[in-house]
């Protein structure tokens, strides 16, 4: 009689299967992006934010203030539809903050960590998600426009220019919503932080109108207004106008700040909650 122990079909399975490689950094960026994106058929509020808000601001204000503001609501919009998507780009950034805070609360962010795959890959492949968005949340702004009868100056590669602009100040801020979604892990109030920072940023702006009419004070925060300087940049890009270069620069310095800034502060802090 053999007093050999037979191995267990799972140890059988096991070996025959050998080791596996590690994923790479691009594969597992490209996994977590996916998942992200496949996250919005749960969250369609993610979705339907991104085409309620520019067609709301696009054409109630259009309509109600254009012939007030420019003279006619063709004239406004040419005023208006940059603005509103440098506004509509900067409002849907807070959900991928969001989005974070659901994982940590929900142990989905620990088990990410457990895995053996570069960690930077996790919070990378939320930003890949998140720039799917910002483009087609852009898509909807041309469109509309373009359907109400905008026609920008700067032709397509005004307008592609002045996407990848925007696009690049909203990555920079769904850095510094991650940030805060590390700190205070609550969608609630990451989403509550970020509409209490968005909302004076976006109608104490030149959105909507120039500040040359506004109280001396308000005209100075307008004039430092991140969001001010992208929306004039996206403006001028579009319309082809003199003096954009200058709105253009300080809106690279402005989204270089913010993303030299929350980079690391994301990194450490994604380190730290190990």
């Amino acid at each position: 009689m053999s007093t050999t122990a037979e191995p267990y079909p799972i140890d059988v399975l096991l070996a025959a299967a050998g080791s596996r490689r590690r994923a790479g950094a691009l594969a597992a960026t490209a996994t977590f992006a996916r998942r992200a994106l496949l996250k919005i058929r749960h969250d369609p509020k993610q979705l339907v934010d991104s085409i309620a808000i520019p067609v709301l601001f696009t054409v109630l204000f259009t309509y109600l203030f254009g012939g007030a503001v420019s003279g006619s609501p063709g004239d406004y919009l040419t005023l208006l539809l940059p603005g509103t998507l440098a506004m509509s780009i900067a409002i849907v950034t807070m959900y991928g903050g969001a989005r974070l805070a659901k994982d940590v609360t929900t142990g989905a962010f620990d088990r990410f960590r457990s895995l053996s795959v570069w960690r930077g890959a996790f919070v990378l492949g939320g930003l890949v998600s998140d720039a799917v968005r910002y483009v087609f949340a852009s898509g909807v702004v041309v469109v509309l426009g373009l359907v109400m009868g905008y026609r920008p100056e700067g032709g397509v590669t005004g307008v592609a220019a002045a996407v990848a602009l925007v696009v690049a100040f909203g990555l920079s801020l769904s850095l510094l919503w991650a940030a805060v979604a590390l700190l205070v892990p609550d969608q609630a109030v990451v989403i509550s932080i970020a509409n209490v920072v968005l909302m004076p940023l976006s109608f104490a702006s030149n959105i909507f109108v120039q500040p040359a009419t506004m109280p001396g004070w308000l005209r100075a925060f307008v004039e430092v207004n991140p969001l001010s300087h992208v929306a004039a940049a996206a403006r001028g890009l579009m319309n082809h106008t003199a003096g954009a270069a200058g709105a253009v620069t300080w809106s690279l310095v402005a989204t270089a700040v913010v993303t030299a800034v929350c980079a690391p502060l994301v990194l450490h802090l994604y380190g730290r909650r190990g």
